[in-house]
């Protein structure tokens, strides 16, 4: 079975503000808010599709 490709950070982050979403702050992971919910992106490339959909997921 082939492997899923992932996605960079930069790109997710990028869909996720077009979304609604807002950089709250920056280290390891940037962490993502809209409203009271917070969302951890990590920091790394390509992050994997696996990880990809759970934040998706949890994005909504």
């Amino acid at each position: 079975m082939p492997k899923l490709p992932g996605i960079a950070h930069k790109d997710a982050i990028r869909v996720l503000e077009q979304a609604g979403w807002r950089v709250l702050r920056e280290g390891r992971h940037t962490i993502m808010g809209k409203g009271t919910e917070a969302l951890p992106i990590p920091r790394y490339n390509p992050v994997n599709a696996f990880t990809m959909g759970q934040i998706a997921r949890a994005a909504g």
